[in-house]
């Protein structure tokens, strides 16, 4: 009992000194074999069966705050293959309005691929699919746009990314180490209508057009890589990684003319550093706290995914 009281406390006292760090990606780099802190055990059981509830927060380089409470469940099909499901609630607040609804559903398949005594290799086929299409707008704020109609906020508040997504991975598990790497295609574009110039009474022009313009975005193929060392001290998993996430080729929207374009900027890195601690009751039972430093951002982030600052806090479950 007094271990679990302190874990509680250190977890609260992480939790208002972390909301500062950063992650951006759509959410692939958490789905199957990509998934961090995954437990080494000669002996594979991929029929367990494991629900996780996780709290999210993460602040940007605007004043949009992002918050998420997703349902995690992971659920064996045969002796090596395993089928997991994501259900993500978001809501966010900042100073263009306050939006709220069911996040994209992610859904994938994972397969161990081959097994020595030392380490596993699996592979993870899945998707993403849209709640909404990007195009929530906000009428509290209808006085700052054209006192009558409300228009389309940015992607920062959008509870989805409005697109089918395809995401492919597969992870190298060692007791000692983890490496994964994974890709995710935009399958669709989304609606959204943001414009700056659709807010001419808001009071801060220089702001709104701060927020880069999505108009039916497509986002670009991310490809990504995690290196994690593991470290166990009895009841204690620590974690330590790089999350490099490489956006390889450029978003595309429709200007003002209605023409398609293919936006300069919107390629290149953004690299995360992240912290995970999870305190393990017994085999069935786990607290688990992460934390992300963003070190580098792309230029130009139409689709709203970059994260100043991240936490998130999750218990998890496992059961027959």
């Amino acid at each position: 009992m007094k271990r679990f009281t302190l874990l509680v406390i250190l977890l609260c006292l992480s939790s208002s000194y972390v909301f500062c760090q950063g992650c951006s990606d759509a959410g692939f780099c958490s789905m199957g074999a990509m998934r961090p802190s995954q437990i080494y055990s000669k002996a594979i059981n991929f029929k367990l069966r494991e629900l996780e509830v996780s709290y999210y927060q993460g602040s940007t380089k605007l004043t949009p705050t992002i918050n998420a409470a997703t349902l995690d469940f992971n659920f064996g099909i045969t002796d090596k293959m395993t089928a997991q499901l994501k259900l993500p609630y978001m809501w966010v607040d900042g100073s263009l309005g306050k939006t709220s609804d069911l996040g994209d559903v992610s859904f994938s398949l994972t397969r161990n691929m081959y097994s020595t005594e030392n380490y596993h290799i699996n592979a993870t086929i899945g998707g993403k699919i849209p709640t909404n299409q990007s195009d929530i707008k906000d009428g509290s704020n209808v006085e700052f746009t054209n006192g009558v109609d409300e228009r389309s906020l940015p992607m920062y508040y959008q509870t989805s990314l409005g697109s089918y997504d395809l995401v492919l991975g597969a992870s190298y598990i060692s007791k000692k180490w983890m490496f994964a790497t994974g890709f995710q295609f935009a399958l669709t574009e989304n609606e959204n209508s943001f414009d700056p110039t659709h807010w001419p009474n808001y009071p801060f022009p220089e702001y709104i057009r701060e927020y880069d313009i999505a108009t039916n975005l497509k986002r670009g193929t991310d490809f990504m890589v995690r290196a994690e060392r593991a470290f166990h001290f009895a009841k204690w998993d620590i974690r330590l990684g790089v999350l490099p996430i490489f956006r390889i080729s450029k978003d595309e929207i429709d200007n003002a003319a209605g023409e398609r374009i293919k936006l300069d900027k919107t390629t290149g890195m953004a690299l995360t550093a992240i912290g995970n601690v999870a305190y393990h009751f017994n085999t069935q039972h786990s607290v688990k706290l992460m934390y992300g430093l963003k070190i580098t951002d792309r230029d130009v982030n139409p689709d709203g995914l970059t994260r100043d600052d991240v936490i998130s806090i999750a218990y998890a479950v496992r059961f027959q």
